[in-house]
């Protein structure tokens, strides 16, 4: 018997904070973090325009297709960027590349979508996790096919009928051109969910999630680097980091909860910067990194946020929330382990 899945099953508060009675982080403590960062790392600004998907880097999601962002960042979790890049090219020169469209320049996903699992896995076999990513790669790809079908479909007989009620949901925020390539699209076997545009934010993090291996840290970097809306993916470094600074109840929060409070707390304009100066500073003080200690390699380097950090002795990565599969896999909750992707075995991940 299938079970049904649970509505809510990483416990979000969309909206509203696990901690409202936390106080921490005030805007203007964000604000302090980003400068203090910024004069060792430089300033980071969203890029003016999203660039051209690369054939030879996975990345984290800054593509101009949502699906290529979705499959490129669940790709890149728990593993290196160096061997999720690999992965990808090996992607790249089994399957080949859309020559137009959104997708443009990026891997042909309904090629992958056609091909035997098998072909999928030896394709992307030096990622790491090849057995558990190409299954849930081949199961995304089938998945928005056939909510593909079903949306041309629906737009189709709405269009026929002049009954905007049969619309399939987010189309009442589409142009009559936007829906007429929208069943083009459909119709030429593209696989797509720019769809997605027309929901709000809350609305298309939840669909990521109902789609195997994707779990809150992938969704919200889908959101903040391809759909360029306000939203502060937590993977391991941002978790430590949030703790360290007692922006989260640092005994209590996950990574999931640390999720939800910041979404609340941090201001939109900020939330950007703060999640890629967090990854760079995690990954390169030698205070702040992973598995660091007092007296340490580069310790007298010192730290620009040491005044208002309290480290905790024990190594910090995944929290309550990260769950082992089936022999030994990342669960869904632990694709959240990189979202940096050129982030290395120490995020978290054994």
């Amino acid at each position: 018997k299938t079970k049904k899945p649970k509505a809510n099953p990483y416990g979000l508060t969309p909206g509203e904070t696990p901690y409202p009675d936390w106080p921490h982080p005030t805007p203007e403590e964000c604000q302090e973090v980003v400068d203090l960062l910024s004069k060792i790392h430089g300033e980071v600004k969203a890029p003016a325009t999203i660039p051209v998907p690369s054939t030879t880097v996975s990345g984290c999601g800054e593509v101009p297709s949502i699906l290529d962002a979705l499959i490129r960042t669940r790709l890149s979790a728990a593993t290196s960027g160096a061997n999720s890049s690999r992965a990808f090219r090996g992607l790249v020169e089994k399957f080949g590349t859309l020559q137009k469209g959104i997708g443009k320049g990026s891997v042909d996903w309904d090629a992958v979508r056609r091909a035997d699992v098998k072909d999928v896995f030896e394709a992307i076999k030096s990622g790491g996790l090849a057995g558990t990513k190409s299954k849930d790669i081949k199961t995304i790809l089938r998945l928005v096919y056939e909510e593909n079908k079903a949306r041309r479909d629906a737009l189709v007989t709405a269009k026929d009928e002049a009954n905007t009620a049969e619309e399939p949901r987010g189309a009442e925020n589409e142009t009559a051109n936007e829906k007429e390539i929208e069943i083009a699209r459909a119709d030429s076997h593209v696989l797509s969910l720019d769809h997605l545009h027309s929901l709000d934010s809350n609305e298309a993090l939840n669909t990521f999630m109902k789609y195997p291996g994707i779990g809150p840290k992938t969704a919200s970097c889908v959101l903040l680097f391809c759909m360029r809306r306000p939203s502060f993916a937590v993977d391991t470094h941002v978790f430590r980091l949030c703790k360290w600074l007692n922006w989260v109840p640092p005994t209590k929060a996950t990574r999931n909860s640390t999720y939800s409070h910041c979404e609340v707390r941090i201001p939109d304009e900020l939330k950007y910067p703060l999640h890629q100066l967090f990854i760079q500073h995690g990954k390169s003080c030698p205070r702040c990194r992973a598995g660091t200690r007092e007296g340490g390699q580069g310790w007298d380097e010192g730290c620009p946020i040491e005044h208002l950090v309290k480290r905790t002795k024990k190594r910090d990565g995944g929290g309550k929330g990260v769950k082992k599969g089936k022999k030994g896999d990342e669960s869904e909750e632990d694709e959240d382990g990189l979202s940096d992707p050129s982030s290395d075995s120490d995020d978290g991940v054994e």
